[in-house]
């Protein structure tokens, strides 16, 4: 008797030959399709044969992939594809003759195969045209061969992209609703897709622009960066100062009313949450929802249509690119959020819209059973960078974004999945690899998520040098000390200095710990402290989506409320976490909104929230409760810029730096005496923290000392006031107060001055910032 998988395979098969037919309808129960089948197209509802090219491809050139208008040698204006598609048996170009399901086709073989590409120049492609390929090849799902002819791809070098992704049956290789769901996805569906996605267009690159020219990137320092992470549609899209026809797009963030609360805030960088083109999932297409945050790409080159003011048939790279250039005009760095990791094209019952019928077993890591995935992002698929094809396509993409669109680095969603050889997680992989020796990527600034959903998948403070990372342990340690959860403040010490026990090796900075409490998934600063539990019922999924560990304190009280007690101890909380992230040693990171108080009333998963859930509500910034926040934050981060005490670009060494016993960094109790083993392992619910800005490592830029004010911080996470001993010599004689978080404003009372050895009383859930005085 054979196996249940040997009977699932032949089960597959006998329906895969019973069910495939070529366009004209005839059997091909090989699976083969032929290189001059042609699948009709529907015009205005009827459906008929697609014409036949109007002009023959020339030769045209292997490099660069993508679409390239240019002049040939014979001043013959054209463009010249070239795609990638190993395996295939035969590629068709495809031009459409207008936008929308109507629009006409034509189509150009593409006769020419170097290594493995496709390539020929089309004359008379202009700037402004629609296309996509068929790719023709074996259908046999059981060896990972997915090429199915009937279904239009879009170009993985498409530089702009008309339309969007809607999910109906006809954009899947399969049929979806096979009888024997089993193996539905071993069934060619012949339908035509092109009526249902978008197109590639091509765009022509004008290297002499002259605003592009004087751009002027400011590359801010690491350690001197303080980044906002923030969504392109959502940061303005109810911004009352951004014209309307400009609100949740590129030009909207370039507008003057979005730069300016960036720099008054003072923040150095914007990392965007994903601006390559993606496509909405289908269960939340069915929901009536739609994926908000675009971790979902289908198009590296493209910047998302819908972000676009100037139209979707090449308008949005030039609105990308000016909006790059106001940005650095300001003093502020881009930084996109990219997912490399997998594509909108999902497992095996994904829709085929680019890679999986260009070549399916080439771009994407196949299990042993080559008709299942590798999924090690928990999206149905895992780009196989260990191929150099695929490698190229990262790069290559990486490389446009900042030599071409200006951007100054990146963010990469689940790094860990591209950190994988074969299977572990390797430090030594082709991707790191390369990257490390790329003349201008391992210029610009890299930052790894540095985890993915496989085994062995969290690698949290092993990437290698040129890498910073998002450090969850800070996240999680800060909000476990404020809500009074912390075993002992081990964790804390770490975190507030720098994270050393991460990140101190291989010549590692402590600017390579990104710090952050709040992200885009997860609770918003103000839902941290109001809420205990999730609240994702507006998502459709039970509230089964999103992270069940929280560690948020909501105050007594779950959700709004009118209780002004309740309400002013947020408040302090919200300040608290503002002012631990902002005087910690790393770089931090704010997300939009946090700074007044934005709420997704307890969402913890927005991702499909493109609604008031998941904007920017600026109703709060002239809100009498919240515009203190926003005011400290500003204020924070302008003490930031002023000390270079809090933005150090080496290690604290914890040693002495003078005879006098004087230290860059000293711990204290609550008590003024130097914390001990012991006092390391006890609950505490206080700690000092003195920074010292005498002989900073380093020299600034006309190669002087370093040199600044001493700080002591102070952290009291009890409920209670408690008393704190000012610590006497070497460390200082007196103390100014120059942050109190117990203040609704920081402006209200004149800053106190306290003698060294007196016991000043610290509110309860306080953080008090003193300059300390050597009186020398």
């Amino acid at each position: 008797m054979s196996s249940a998988a040997e009977q699932e395979a032949a089960a597959g098969k006998r329906a895969a030959a019973d069910g495939r037919s070529t366009a004209d309808g005839r059997a091909a129960a090989d699976g083969r399709i032929t290189a001059d089948a042609r699948p009709a197209v529907v015009v205005n509802g009827t459906r008929r044969a697609a014409p036949p090219p109007a002009v023959p491809a020339r030769p045209g050139t292997p490099v660069p992939l993508g679409a390239r208008f240019r002049t040939g040698p014979d001043q013959v204006a054209g463009t010249n594809f070239a795609l990638w598609a190993g395996g295939a048996e035969a590629v068709e170009l495809c031009l459409f003759d207008g936008p929308g399901p109507a629009a006409g086709e034509s189509r150009v073989r593409l006769t020419e195969l170097t290594h493995e590409i496709w390539h020929g120049f089309v004359p008379g492609v202009l700037p402004g045209q629609r296309y996509g390929y068929r790719v023709h090849g074996r259908w046999d799902p059981w060896t990972g061969a997915r090429w199915n002819s009937a279904k239009l791809l879009l170009d993985p070098y498409a530089r702009a992209v008309d339309g969007d992704f809607g999910l109906p049956p006809e954009v899947y290789g399969h049929v979806r609703d096979w009888p024997e769901q089993r193996v539905a996805d071993t069934v060619r569906d012949d339908r035509d897709s092109a009526p249902h996605v978008p197109k590639g267009v091509v765009v022509h690159d004008d290297a002499t622009d002259d605003e592009w020219t004087y751009d002027r990137r400011p590359k801010t320092p690491w350690a001197d960066s303080v980044i906002y992470e923030l969504h392109v549609r959502g940061f303005t899209k109810l911004h009352p100062d951004v014209p309307p026809e400009l609100r949740g797009t590129y030009a909207g963030l370039a507008h003057p009313a979005a730069i300016g609360h960036l720099t008054r805030l003072g923040v150095t960088a914007v990392e965007l949450l994903p601006v390559h083109q993606f496509a909405h999932e289908s269960h939340l297409l069915e929901r009536g929802l739609r994926n908000y945050w675009g971790y979902n790409s289908v198009g590296y080159f493209a910047p998302h249509a819908a972000y676009a003011a100037a139209g979707t048939t090449g308008g949005q790279v030039g609105e990308f690119k000016r909006m790059v250039r106001a940005l650095h005009a300001a003093g502020i760095e881009v930084i996109l959020d990219v997912v490399y990791n997998h594509t909108a094209e999902a497992g095996e019952l994904g829709p085929t819209l680019s890679l999986k019928g260009i070549d399916n077993r080439g771009y994407y890591r196949l299990q042993h059973d080559a008709r299942r995935y590798a999924d090690y992002t928990g999206c149905g698929n895992t780009l196989h960078v260990v191929q150099p094809h695929v490698l190229r396509l990262i790069t290559d993409s990486l490389r446009y974004w900042v030599t071409e669109m200006g951007v100054d680095g990146f963010r990469f969603d689940l790094a860990a999945a591209l950190a994988r050889s074969m299977h572990d997680v390797d430090m030594l992989s082709p991707f790191l690899a390369v990257i490390a020796q790329d003349p201008v990527l391992r210029r610009v600034k890299l930052i790894a998520e540095p985890w993915d959903v496989g085994s062995g998948g969290y690698q949290v403070g092993a990437f290698p040098p040129l890498w910073t990372e998002w450090n969850d342990r800070y996240r999680g340690a800060v909000r476990d000390f404020w809500r009074h959860a912390l075993p002992d403040v081990r964790e804390m010490g770490y975190r507030l200095s720098g994270s050393s026990d991460l990140y101190a090796w291989g010549g590692r900075r402590p600017y390579a710990s990104v710090n952050h409490v709040t992200a885009h998934d997860g609770f918003t600063l103000r839902d941290l402290v109001s809420y205990e539990r999730k609240h994702n019922e507006a998502n459709g999924e039970g509230n089964r989506d999103g992270t069940d560990d929280n560690r948020s304190w909501n105050c007594g009280v779950e959700g709004e409320t009118d209780d002004p007690d309740v309400r002013a101890l947020r408040r302090r909380q919200l300040r608290n976490l503002l002012t631990t992230l902002l005087l910690s040693t790393g770089v931090p990171m704010l997300v939009a909104g946090d700074e007044m108080g934005r709420t997704q009333r307890g969402s913890n998963n927005a991702y499909c929230q493109d609604n008031e859930t998941g904007w920017v509500d600026w109703s709060l910034r002239d809100d009498p409760e919240w515009r203190p926040l926003f005011e400290l934050a500003a204020r924070l981060i302008a003490l930031r810029h002023r000390h270079p005490v809090l933005r150090r670009r080496a290690f604290f060494s914890g040693r002495a730096q003078s005879a006098d016993g004087l230290r860059d960094l000293a711990w204290f109790t609550a008590g003024g005496t130097e914390m001990t083993e012991r006092d390391w392992y006890a609950p505490a619910a206080t700690l000092g923290m003195y920074l010292s800005g005498r002989d900073i490592p380093g020299r600034d830029e006309h190669g002087d000392p370093i040199v600044d004010d001493s700080f002591l911080a102070v952290l009291h996470a009890g409920a209670e006031p408690a008393g704190f001993v000012l610590p006497g010599a070497p460390w200082a004689e007196r103390y100014e107060v120059v942050v109190d978080t117990g203040r609704e404003e920081q402006e209200e009372a004149p800053d106190a001055v306290h003698p060294a050895g007196v016991e000043i009383t610290v509110p309860g859930r306080t953080v008090l910032l003193l300059k300390a005085d050597a009186g020398r």
